[in-house]
């Protein structure tokens, strides 16, 4: 193959220039990376996820490093939409891959105002909606741990914006592909999982919990069985675009989770591992596809093999 393969995909009505993007939450605002990180090779950026209000987020310790992974109770600490459109947005707005802004509430209406403040937004290309958070107005639960709750959020979002909507899943959740068929039919243009699973970590010399939180969300390699399969599971079920996130480290682990059926991959944890992550895996997937005689990247996605052939051996 004499040309460079095509990495270009598309999430909807959105093209990327490939399919690599960063997670919210380990790419702050995308300007603490840009003395480490060439922004405008990535696919696209997802900022830290956004409230109506600044947030301070959850007392510390709030960080501890596990075997092949971390636990995070951050509490989604941000500057809130107002700081973001004042301070973080001029810089976003100079950047070539598309934008899009996390949003979080706490109630749906929260979720509404916040996708009709970004829905103004010029520069921000969409919106990724995290249904992880807990509904104060249900006792608490997760929009995204009961499917009427996450068709009820996803809807009100879709009413307010007419940006790309990426629906973003928990994990935590029995059957993932019922969220999955309740997000596609309220709106969503792609959803992208998995989201933290809920883990803790305790000191044995003091025998209290080393999160103050007691609880926080498990990330990095250690997840990525499980979200490959269920990355798997959610791409058989919904008939809109899948962004494969979990533990992706490589390039390696990138092009597992397209040949199980994402679009696109969103890294995460291995930001704060090595900053140059991103570019890596990108320059990882274009020499595996000349290796291997292979024009497009969108070629290997969902073509797993569940019948003992190996098309690419």
């Amino acid at each position: 193959m004499s040309k460079k393969p095509d990495l270009k995909v598309n999430l909807g009505a959105i093209e990327l220039q490939n399919p690599v993007m960063t997670a919210s939450g380990t790419f702050g605002y995308a300007r603490e990376f840009e003395g480490l990180v060439d922004l405008n090779r990535l696919g696209a950026i997802i900022v830290k996820g956004l409230s109506l209000e600044p947030t301070k987020g959850n007392p510390p310790p709030r960080i501890v490093e596990t075997a092949c992974g971390m636990l995070n109770a951050i509490g989604l600490e941000n500057v809130g939409i107002d700081v973001f459109v004042k301070e973080k947005l001029p810089f976003l707005q100079t950047l070539f891959p598309p934008i899009f802004a996390n949003i979080y509430g706490r109630s749906i209406e929260e979720y509404a105002e916040l996708a009709a403040r970004v829905d103004e937004l010029e520069a921000i290309s969409g919106v990724e909606v995290n249904i992880s958070c807990p509904n104060v107005k249900a006792g608490g639960i997760a929009f995204g741990a009961d499917p009427n709750s996450a068709f009820n959020v996803v809807k009100a979002v879709r009413k307010k914006t007419s940006k790309q909507l990426i629906v973003k899943l928990s994990p935590n959740v029995t059957d993932i592909t019922i969220i999955a068929r309740s997000a596609e039919e309220a709106g969503a243009d792609a959803l992208s999982l998995i989201n933290t699973i809920t883990g803790m970590a305790i000191d044995i010399k003091t025998r209290r919990p080393k999160i103050a939180n007691i609880t926080a969300g498990l990330s990095g390699p250690a997840i990525k069985p499980v979200a490959l399969r269920m990355v798997w599971q959610v791409a058989q079920a919904a008939k809109i675009p899948v962004i494969g996130i979990g533990g992706i480290m490589t390039a390696v682990d990138a092009l597992e989770f397209f040949i199980a059926g994402a679009t696109a991959v969103q890294i995460g944890t291995a930001n704060f591992v090595n900053p140059h992550t991103t570019l890596y895996i990108i320059d990882g997937i274009e020499k595996f596809l000349v290796k291997k005689k292979i024009d497009r990247v969108a070629d290997i996605i969902g073509t797993l093999e569940t019948n003992n052939q190996h098309p690419f051996e």
